[in-house]
């Protein structure tokens, strides 16, 4: 059995099996774009578990370009050669944490959701597949980052882990703001804001219409979305993001990713990008992801100049009444941090996402030390954390 120590041993089974290329070859892992694009759109229509995040157009964008997220693995299970039946990517402990222990962790689609794609007719077949693979690979657990801790995918894994006598760990927990799609956005809307503040965003608004005509658009197909692309990377450059040098446009491998992945999946009618213009001027734009019945709200910019007028809210109202008319989505995922002061307040739905370590073994006892060496990476980076939200937040208000 090989032990994944440092990231060596993840290359030396991806390279393995990057010289066959096929799922019955014998080898644990094989490099992501060695996956039959095939067999995994074919997965993703049939996944138990929706995520937007791993389906094949957009993971292979980030996989070729995206900065630091590039030359991820795949933990795939077939039920032949011709049928994938569960994919995650996946990286080494080491790359994700610098963590020099035996275990494989959910490579980071730029986007925050993790959540294992599984054949909805063969989910437990499919993970008992994902977990002999990984073993194979010489792991001693699997580590989900951002997984939805409530979904099918999840309840999958605990029951197969279950009857081998093993316990998932959950190794951090929080909440984020959804949408019930499925109900009156009027109503929805007055249920979270209430009247005084719904008076107060209408008055916004019709200061904003002084400026010009308000009108909020919605490009769908891969002409209209290569133009609006454009718009949302000008925006999300000329605002905070692009202060801090975080904007998908500061950085070429980030901006050949979101052109690559946002056209791809226009071209199966699952990216939309939405803009709020003032008469021919964007004020706000948003990337939205669809995958069966639910949509992922990817990132948002805003032109800072009519900040006083909330054009990031006024343009989230417009797409919550326009998801709330479609009855392809059941689900709107904001996929925003936990309290975030934006999202937050209009959309009153909660999911539950959590980190979560997956022991491959029964009492192994690698899992303590694994655990000891996350908690003491959390311990460590907490406070660095939260200086770093403090000055920002400090350099925001001044």
């Amino acid at each position: 059995m090989a032990d994944i120590t440092d990231t060596s041993t993840v290359r030396r089974a991806s390279s393995k099996d990057a010289n066959a290329h096929a799922p019955d070859s014998g080898g644990a892992l094989m490099p992501l774009a060695g996956i039959s694009a095939g067999q995994w759109r074919a997965l993703s229509e049939r996944a138990a578990e929706p995520n937007g995040y791993y389906l094949p157009e957009w993971e292979l964008a980030v996989n070729a370009s995206a900065r630091g997220r590039v030359n991820a693995a795949a933990l795939g299970a077939w039920r032949d050669a011709s049928s994938l039946i569960g994919l995650v990517p996946v990286i080494s402990m080491w790359r994700a944490y610098k963590i020099p222990l035996p275990a494989l962790v959910s490579a980071d689609p730029y986007g925050t959701l993790c959540t294992p794609l599984l054949d909805c007719d063969m989910a437990e077949e499919a993970v008992t597949s994902l977990l002999r693979r990984a073993r194979r690979a010489g792991a001693h657990a699997l580590i989900f980052r951002a997984i939805s801790l409530d979904g099918a995918a999840m309840k999958a894994f605990t029951d197969v882990l279950h009857r081998g006598g093993i316990e998932p760990l959950v190794l951090q927990s929080h909440v984020r703001a959804c949408l019930d799609a499925t109900g009156d956005a009027d109503d929805v809307l007055r249920e979270a804001l209430g009247a005084k503040k719904l008076k107060e965003l209408r008055r916004q608004r019709n200061r904003l219409a002084e400026h010009g005509a308000v009108h909020f658009d919605v490009a769908r197909t891969p002409a209209e979305i290569a133009t609006a692309v454009e718009t949302f990377l000008m925006l999300e450059a000329s605002g905070w993001k692009g202060q801090r040098g975080t904007a998908l446009g500061q950085d070429e491998g980030d901006t050949a990713f979101i052109r690559r992945a946002a056209s791809a999946l226009a071209e199966t009618g699952q990216c939309e990008i939405v803009t709020l213009r003032v008469g021919e001027t964007p004020v706000a734009a948003a990337i939205v992801l669809r995958h069966r019945d639910r949509a992922f709200y990817f990132k948002l910019g805003v032109d800072e100049r009519f900040a006083k007028f909330s054009p990031g809210v006024q343009l989230t109202l417009d797409l919550t009444r326009h998801l709330c008319v479609d009855p392809a989505i059941r689900l709107v995922d904001s996929t925003a941090n936990p309290d975030h002061p934006m999202i937050n307040p209009i959309w009153r739905g909660r999911l539950a996402i959590g980190d979560v370590l997956i022991p491959l073994r029964r009492r192994d006892p690698v899992i303590p030390l694994i655990r000891a060496a996350l908690s003491l990476r959390g311990a460590i980076r907490e406070p660095a954390r939260r200086f770093i939200h403090f000055v920002r937040a400090r350099q925001d208000k001044s």
